[in-house]
């Protein structure tokens, strides 16, 4: 089973340049998540509506027209599908969409940027730690995967230019903390699991700056994974030649 995670930036976009054919064709995806969407499903046409073979599933911001948003596209049928956190101010930027299969939860979010000034700092840190109660209280249920853009690079090695970001949101000591605590609290950064070493591994790209064709790049998407569900994946990888957004594709096969 091939679960795959993208922020499209925009996913009216894709339909330029026949990058959501490709992507379909391409990447096969049994399970697959978009953050970013910027789209109310009556923007979409039947192309991202109901693509063939998949159950689509979406949640859109409900204060500001073409913000934010997540869609989640199934080929297997969920047992159960919920939309954000039960938490008004942080359901309402459509943020989070979490699928029941038999035998896990996957969870689809989009997590918000610190940028703007420190109000959205501190948004940040409350929806990650709302979101962390939120996983632990599904995962009395069964183990949970969750993906996305978590809009945090965990380590020096997960960005180009760390020692020119450590004062900038994305790399900040007290988001990076959070991912320390997902990790202590049993999840497992997949891809990272399976490859501790590998450098220059990035997922986001300024593209004001053409940083993508020099690789001047973060690590902001991720899988994680529960520890007692981790040995069922066999691939992580990054899918940096897949174009259509300022982010690149992300996957876990499990077995």
């Amino acid at each position: 089973m091939k679960l795959v995670s993208w922020n499209v930036n925009g996913l009216r976009s894709l339909a330029k340049g026949e990058y959501w054919e490709k992507f379909l064709r391409e990447m096969k995806p049994d399970i697959f998540c978009l953050q970013e969407t910027k789209a109310n499903p009556d923007q979409l046409t039947k192309q991202f509506l109901s693509p063939a073979g998949y159950t689509a599933f979406f949640s859109s911001c409900q204060i500001k027209k073409g913000y934010s948003g997540v869609a989640l596209y199934s080929k297997i049928e969920p047992l159960s599908v919920i939309y954000g956190m039960g938490i008004k101010e942080f359901d309402q930027e459509g943020r989070i969409i979490g699928a029941e299969y038999d035998d896990f939860w996957l969870l689809n979010a989009y997590f918000p940027n610190g940028g703007q000034g420190p109000h959205r700092l501190d948004y940040k840190m409350r929806f990650y730690d709302a979101f962390l109660t939120f996983a632990e209280k599904l995962r009395e249920d069964k183990p949970v995967i969750f993906c996305g853009d978590i809009n945090t690079a965990h380590e020096e090695i997960d960005l180009a230019r760390p020692k020119e970001n450590e004062e900038n949101t994305g790399f900040l000591p007290e988001e990076r903390a959070w991912v320390d605590e997902v990790i202590d609290f049993g999840y497992i950064d997949s891809f990272r699991h399976l490859h501790p070493n590998t450098k220059d591994a990035y997922t986001y790209w300024d593209q004001f700056t053409h940083e993508r064709d020099r690789n001047v790049g973060w690590r902001i998407d991720y899988f994680f994974v529960v520890s007692e569900f981790i040995k069922r994946v066999k691939k992580a990888e990054i899918h940096a030649d897949v174009y259509g957004s300022d982010h690149c594709p992300v996957s876990i096969t499990l077995s």
